[in-house]
């Protein structure tokens, strides 16, 4: 029977930004991982595959938490703009507030193919989106394929299959390509805790 060497990952808070946050007035966080945000990971992990395109070694992922802090972030915009004051011309770059969410006490689930690459995995931290927000690994179990889709107590969580189908909607574009990216969202047990 095929098995997946699981690696568990968790800290106090973690920031996923929304692909969609320089468009969104206010955006709350996403509660799932995109394509492009679990290969960021793996590259994190396995530096070697930095040439590479694509995920090649996380088979499969799971992300819970306890709930969504709402917090503000400052933005500015990209651009300058300028305006004439008598025969000065003045720049300033706006400034804007957004809500974001922030995840507390998440939990993610890494799950490998083989015991070389989980055992890496296991002595890295890992980040969601932004560096500050640290990841620690603490767990590493080796359990069958099917077990992390039937044991909804110890795996649940959110997790994007990445792949196009019916149910799929659109969750980003690609760096490289500029191709869009799909999946459908998978619900395992209750993916937010209450303690």
């Amino acid at each position: 029977m095929q098995k997946y060497y699981v690696v568990k990952y968790s800290g106090p808070f973690g920031f996923i930004k929304p692909w969609t946050a320089v468009r969104d007035s206010e955006t709350f966080s996403q509660q799932f991982l995109t394509p492009s945000i679990v290969e960021g990971i793996e590259k994190k992990l396995f530096p070697e595959l930095l040439t590479e395109n694509g995920i090649k070694k996380i088979q499969r992922h799971r992300l819970s938490y306890s709930q969504i802090s709402p917090q503000q972030e400052v933005i500015q915009t990209r651009g300058w703009n300028s305006t004439r004051k008598g025969k000065q011309i003045l720049f300033d770059r706006p400034k804007a507030i957004l809500m974001r969410g922030v995840l507390l006490e998440p939990i993610l689930f890494l799950a490998f193919e083989n015991i070389e690459d989980a055992n890496e995995a296991m002595k890295q931290h890992i980040c969601l989106c932004r560096n500050e927000d640290i990841l620690m690994p603490s767990s590493l179990e080796v359990i069958e394929v099917d077990h992390f889709d039937t044991n909804e107590e110890k795996y649940s969580g959110y997790e994007l299959i990445f792949e196009k189908t019916e149910k799929s909607f659109l969750a980003g574009y690609d760096r490289q390509t500029s191709k869009p990216m799909y999946g459908w969202l998978k619900t395992v047990g209750r993916p937010v805790k209450n303690y």
